[in-house]
């Protein structure tokens, strides 16, 4: 059985990685770190990894991006690979995800559902085939308590569809400001924020006299729980590298 380490164990998403490990057989929560620590749950809550007794097979990290130094300080000095989930990091940051890769095995994406890592891919042939005759659009909605804007799976899915494109596309997040004409080389990337949505993504494709439409709605929280469960048992055993939901997709 894989023991996990729940980085971020006392948020929304925490909570939902540990309820479904404990519905499963083949992992189970072994400790958790968070800002504050914690007995509340079936397993100890620390407040800083240097507190942490425990020897995890692997981390699961749905936390924020200040976390992120200690998380891989602790893989790199412990060994332990680590799933990270954590959305609204910055280009230096996944820099040192990359970095650290190379000592540790990490997985990282920016969303743990299959189903969207899935639609990345379809994206990408969509826009090797339509993209120089459509114009692309992309629409993402969340709940109103989302700190990050646009989502970091638009931008995982806007660098999808620049895999398929034959030019460099120019993301455009605000036309309000500028009255022009849409350029053809654009993608347009909007955000709404509303409610309790949990999350949804389309991906617009129009084009002359016809629109193909590619999209992906998540109904709970449990889908990127799941998903990240089976990231981090795929994980370790790994050699050092950085992993993503392509691996687990093409696995599939």
């Amino acid at each position: 059985m894989l023991k996990l380490m729940l980085v971020g164990a006392l948020g929304r998403m925490g909570r939902a990685v540990a309820a479904a490990a404990a519905e499963r057989e083949d992992c189970t929560v072994l400790c958790g770190v968070d800002r504050e620590a914690s007995d509340a749950l079936a397993f100890p809550v620390y407040s800083s990894f240097d507190d942490v007794q425990e020897q995890a097979d692997c981390i699961i990290d749905f936390s924020n991006p200040g976390a992120l130094p200690g998380l891989l300080d602790y893989a790199l000095r412990t060994g332990t690979p680590a799933v990270i989930a954590t959305t609204g990091l910055s280009a230096q940051q996944i820099d040192s995800i990359r970095a650290a890769s190379e000592k540790v095995p990490l997985f990282f994406s920016a969303n743990m559902s299959l189903g969207v890592n899935l639609l990345a891919a379809l994206a990408k042939k969509a826009a090797e085939i339509l993209g120089d005759s459509f114009d692309i659009e992309i629409i993402e909605k969340h709940h109103n308590r989302k700190l990050d804007a646009p989502s970091g799976t638009a931008l995982m899915l806007a660098s999808a569809l620049e895999e398929g494109l034959s030019y460099s596309p120019e993301y455009t997040y605000d036309r309000h400001a500028v009255r022009k004409q849409r350029d053809p080389h654009e993608i347009g990337i909007h955000a709404i924020r509303g409610g309790t949505i949990v999350g949804e993504h389309e991906i617009l494709f129009a084009g002359r006299d016809e629109m193909v439409t590619l999209s992906h709605t998540a109904l709970s929280r449990e889908v990127f729980a799941v998903g990240a469960l089976n990231a981090a048992l795929f994980l370790p055993g790994q050699t050092p590298g950085l992993y993503s939901m392509k691996e687990l997709v093409e696995q599939k």
